[in-house]
């Protein structure tokens, strides 16, 4: 056989065998950050979710997702585990570094507009206009005299009784 045919199967096989190498490495290296983990560590998940590890198990994880709300997830969701800095920076926004020009972004919308907090909420009612008038919903209160909704008088009915087809 010729040299020239065997080479790209060479290539190939070479191709696969550093590739899967470096796969069982990254493994290895997710297995042994997992098996480091303690509780208070913040995590970020495989589905970019960040939490605090609260308890460890033999597979399992407790984290805190929310001050008070708990999950469990598989230690295999969990994708990275991060600096105390760079969690703080992530999850609540604080920075170590004083002087960063990095802008804070508010948790509400109220504090957008420079006048929101001086100026008091508006409402429809005031104290001169009372009761709000209540909104019409195309309904007629037939306690007050209005016709019925079906459009017969009070005495009128269709003729059918309550066997018959159609009837109400």
């Amino acid at each position: 056989m010729n040299l020239v045919t065997l080479l790209p199967f060479i290539v190939l096989i070479g191709a696969m065998f550093l590739m899967t190498r470096s796969a069982k490495k990254k493994q290895q290296a997710a297995a042994q950050m997992r098996d480091h983990l303690v509780p208070g560590t913040g995590v970020r998940t495989i589905g970019g979710m960040y939490a605090t590890v609260k308890e460890i198990g033999d597979d399992t994880l407790t984290l805190e997702v929310a001050p008070g709300v708990h999950a469990i997830y598989a230690k295999n969701a969990i994708g990275a585990v991060l600096e105390d800095a760079e969690y703080n920076r992530i999850v609540h926004g604080i920075t170590d570094d004083p002087t960063s020009d990095t802008p804070v972004v508010p948790d509400d919308a109220s504090s957008l507009t420079a006048d929101a907090a001086d100026e008091p909420a508006k409402t429809d009612l005031t104290k001169d206009q009372g009761e709000a008038p209540k909104p019409d919903l195309g309904k007629k209160d037939e306690a007050k005299g209005d016709a019925p909704q079906d459009g017969k008088t009070d005495g009128e009915t269709d003729g059918k009784t309550d066997g018959e087809a159609g009837a109400k």
